[in-house]
Formats: C-alpha cells, sequence, structure tokens
C-alpha cells in the first residue's frame, strides 16, 4: 500500500511540474473532505495540488428558506417535526430546531421509515418529515411516501430538500467558481446515479472526474488520476470504486425516484437558484407535499448577519477566510450549517484542520 502511496504522490508532483502552475481540486461529497482531513492526506499533498470542498453536504447547501420554513411549522400544536440529527442544529433566523424543541415537538430519527412509523402511532398530529439529501437518501424518502399512499396515512408528509449534484457541479463551472480543475466525484451519490453520470462534466467542460472510496489509499490514487489526465492534456471519466459504483448506478433506486419526484428549479446556499436541481413530488403524491398542505413558501432566505458558508460551499474562500471561525462560530455554538454538519466543511477544519 506505501508504495503505491508513494508512487501516487510522484504523480501528482511530476503533474505539477508538467503544467508548471497550480492544481485546484475540488472534492465534491462531504464524506471525502472529512476523510482528507481525518487521515492527514492534505499534509502530504506536494504544494502545487490545492484541495477544494464543494458544495456535497446536503445539510449545508440548503437554503435558508428552507431552514425557516421549517421552524415556522414549529409554531403549531398539531404538528411533530421528524427530522435526522444534522439538522437540528442549523441556525435559522428565529433560533434552531434544537432550540425551539421546548415548546414544539420535534423528534430525531434515523431513516425515513421511522418518520413514517411516528404517523403511525400519533394519529392526532401531522409528521412533517424534513427531507434533505441528495440522490443517496431520496429513494428512501420516495418508498415512505408510496407507502403513505398506499396505506392511506393522510397525517403524515414531507418538506422535500432533496437535491441533485450534477446541476451544482454545473453551475461551479459556468461561473460560481471555473478555476476548478477537475473533480473527486463522490462515491455515495455515484452508486445510485452511476459512474456514467459523470461523462456530461468531462464532455461540456472539459473537466477530468474521478470517482473514488472514502479510504485514504483511493482518495489519494483519484487525485492523482485526475493530476494526471490534466498534464496529458485529457480529460475523462474514471471510477476507480468499482467495487461499488457501476456504470448505470441503482436502476431500482432510480425508478423509484422518477416515479414519485420531479426536478424542479430550486435555491442552494452559495450556489442561489439552480434550474432542475431539486425534487418535489409528483402531483400524483403533491398531497404529501408539506410546502402545500401549510401554504409555506420555498423563497430564499438571508443568510444569518457574517456567516459567509455560501462561500465555503462553492470553494471560493476557506473557512479560516471567514471572520467568524473559531471565534463566534464553533461546533458548539455554530453561526452556519457548514460548522454544524459532521460532513461541514468548517467542522472538519475546526476539528482537523487547525493542526493539518
Amino acid at each position: 500500500m506505501f508504495d503505491r502511496i508513494a508512487k501516487a504522490q510522484q504523480q501528482i508532483d511530476e503533474a505539477c511540474q508538467t503544467l508548471g502552475r497550480p492544481i485546484t481540486v475540488m472534492e465534491v461529497c462531504g464524506t471525502h473532505t472529512v476523510a482528507i482531513f481525518r487521515s492527514g492526506i492534505r499534509s502530504t499533498l506536494p504544494r502545487g495540488l490545492k484541495l477544494l470542498s464543494g458544495p456535497g453536504c446536503p445539510v449545508c447547501v440548503t437554503d435558508q428558506g428552507y431552514i425557516d420554513a421549517v421552524l415556522e411549522l414549529t409554531n403549531r400544536d398539531d404538528c411533530i417535526i421528524a427530522t435526522y440529527g444534522d439538522m437540528i442544529r442549523v441556525p435559522g433566523k428565529t433560533g434552531s430546531l434544537e432550540t425551539r424543541a421546548a415548546r414544539a415537538d420535534v423528534r430525531i430519527v434515523l431513516s425515513s421509515e421511522d418518520a413514517l412509523q411516528l404517523a403511525r402511532d400519533n394519529t392526532h398530529k401531522t409528521v412533517v418529515f424534513v427531507a434533505v439529501g441528495f440522490e443517496t437518501t431520496a429513494p428512501a424518502t420516495a418508498v415512505v411516501v408510496k407507502e403513505a399512499a398506499e396505506e392511506g396515512i393522510e397525517n403524515f408528509c414531507i418538506l422535500s430538500g432533496h437535491k441533485l449534484i450534477l446541476p451544482a457541479m454545473r453551475a461551479l463551472l459556468g461561473g460560481m467558481n471555473d478555476r476548478v480543475d477537475g473533480f473527486l466525484c463522490p462515491g455515495h451519490v455515484s452508486v445510485i446515479i452511476g459512474a456514467g453520470a459523470f461523462a456530461e462534466i468531462v464532455n461540456d467542460f472539459g473537466r477530468p472526474c474521478v470517482v473514488a472510496g472514502f479510504e485514504p489509499l483511493q482518495i489519494i490514487e483519484g487525485l492523482a488520476e485526475i493530476c494526471r489526465q490534466l498534464s496529458n492534456g485529457k480529460p475523462q471519466l474514471k471510477s476507480i470504486y468499482g467495487a461499488v459504483v457501476t456504470e448505470q448506478g441503482n436502476t431500482a433506486a432510480q425508478r423509484i425516484i422518477a416515479e414519485c419526484f420531479e426536478a424542479a428549479d430550486g435555491y442552494w446556499r452559495g450556489l442561489g437558484k439552480i434550474e432542475k436541481s431539486t425534487l418535489v413530488l409528483k402531483p400524483k403524491y403533491r398531497e404529501f407535499d408539506g410546502f402545500e398542505r401549510f401554504g409555506l413558501t420555498d423563497e430564499p432566505g438571508e443568510d444569518l448577519s457574517g456567516c459567509r458558508c455560501g462561500e465555503v460551499l462553492c470553494g471560493r474562500i476557506e473557512p479560516m477566510q471567514c471572520a467568524l471561525f473559531g471565534s463566534q462560530c464553533t461546533p458548539h455554538k455554530p453561526v452556519g450549517p457548514c460548522m454544524v454538519s459532521s460532513e461541514g466543511t468548517c467542522a472538519a477544519w475546526y476539528k482537523y484542520g487547525r493542526r493539518d
């Protein structure tokens, strides 16, 4: 293994020398970001390779308007808010789900199925599932929506915050951050959509895309492959996560997403409005849309004062460049979601980066 690591590091160094300029690679997935920091990979890379963290943390890219819509429901006595743990501490204009839990019924769930079971067990209240995530978690949300429809469970709905990763990558290269030379593509999402989905980034923008797992060796070899392609001037799509990711992805998961959801324009923190980038329920299942049921708006919200999470998510700044980082904004008292989520770039920098 150590021989392979040394070889990959040499390839990166040679590519930087061949190009005669720094190489900028974005790891799209928040899990990659944490793995890179935790393993100390950054400290072993040549100076010519710069890593940027991208919009791959679902909690982080969720627009402030969505957060505030969820918080609005905490004013109701007839609702149970079911949410994944990472969402509970994300600040909004009126606090967070954690701070509002003293007077609202907020439950942490481990799965969408847990949220539906809450509805079965609490028929006197409407259970609102805070459905945030990329293509990885969308199939599970679709399953419970179908189950609710089949069982006639009327006291269940979702606030769909599901997002699609490819439109975000296109938005970055379309102007939000076109200095990215290549992408280390997310393994978890690729399991669902397939490695082949990233071909459009290579074909339309000429950027290498390499799908890799989360072990240090795979990450380093993935970075080396991107650098090799850049030095050769031949950008390609390549997966080195073949044991898990196929070219076509999980077609069964894709089918259930397509059955329940359709792509719509939506707002992202830092990236603004992106065409066909979010998943909303199809008319057949619209009765389970919490936005429609409660008359909520999903308009863009304003980031909290001083928070620069949006710029971090686009790779325009690193967390240390935010004046709040490490002082006013810490994991114990976060100002923005990038410091809250376990996959957040700021949280990773705070935990590992200051000594990397």
